[in-house]
């Protein structure tokens, strides 16, 4: 069995039957994440999570919308936060990509007020990180010569690695170097489907070197869709691509893999294996 570790399953029109589509695949569980389309609906991934025994929730403020990380929308939070189908809070984190996104400041501000958040519930992160590196020239001339990298592992030093609580690097598209220090930092590396792109080598590098309890499967579905999907609406039955990537490149067959993740996904979140 695989589990799906990051899917938006609240974007789909018809999530019975994306779900049922996974389960057939060989999906068998996965964590539905909670940003929704803002704060106001990052309620309905649990809505979802606590009508289906299989799918877990998580519940956060994306850093695009970091700006609405207002007392109010953080105290909704944690009241998300303590209902035991909310697995972990996130996705969270630092966005310096696109130019429209809250300044910096702002952003580290909710990302910190989120990570408090966490704490007090004692429940993991889940961490979103994109640097402005690909970005277009607008955005580059905000952001930089900030590294968004550089900034999410400094407020995770400060402000969460003293709790000794774990998280998730969603979608892991760093260096080598930065999946080391992830991983030092309590941190496990959850890997999408941009793990089998050709242009991909660093990422691969990551996964190759990562260590073995350390790491996760996940679509992001409905964004960045697997080869040999690459270009179409993404969803969790296509997680299996990128765990066959995964288990040729760790040299494991794809039932070692499989079992693996979800023994590591078990062990960061130990209620979903009640």
């Amino acid at each position: 069995m695989l589990i799906d570790s990051h899917a938006h399953i609240d974007f789909y029109d018809d999530p019975e039957a994306v779900l049922a589509r996974a389960h057939a695949a060989g999906v068998g569980s996965m964590l539905a994440i909670g940003i929704g389309d803002g704060p106001s609906t990052m309620h309905r991934a649990l809505d979802f999570a606590r009508t289906h025994a299989s799918v877990f929730a998580s519940a956060g403020i994306h850093p695009q919308e970091a700006h609405q990380a207002t007392p109010e929308n953080l105290a909704l939070l944690a009241e998300l936060a303590s209902d035991p189908k909310c697995i972990a809070i996130g996705e969270i984190g630092l966005d310096y990509y696109h130019l429209d996104n809250p300044d910096i400041p702002t952003q580290k501000a909710a990302f910190v007020a989120q990570m408090k958040v966490a704490a007090a519930a004692r429940k993991p992160i889940l961490i979103h990180c994109r640097t402005s590196e690909l970005a277009k020239p607008e955005a580059k001339a905000k952001y930089e010569p900030a590294d968004a990298w550089d900034d999410l592992l400094a407020l995770i030093a400060e402000h969460w690695t003293p709790t000794g609580l774990p998280g998730v690097m969603h979608c892991f598209s760093g260096s080598p170097e930065q999946g080391r220090l992830a991983v030092a930092a309590g941190f496990y590396l959850s890997f999408a489907g941009n793990l089998t792109y050709p242009s991909a080598v660093g990422i691969r590098q990551a996964a190759v070197e990562a260590p073995a309890d350390r790491i996760l499967v996940e679509t992001d579905s409905p964004f960045l869709a697997p080869i040999p999907h690459r270009g179409q609406t993404n969803e969790p039955a296509f997680v299996v691509h990128t765990a066959a990537a995964l288990a040729e490149l760790r040299d494991l067959s794809p039932e070692k893999l499989a079992q693996l993740t979800t023994t590591n996904f078990r062990t960061l979140f130990p209620t979903t294996q009640n």
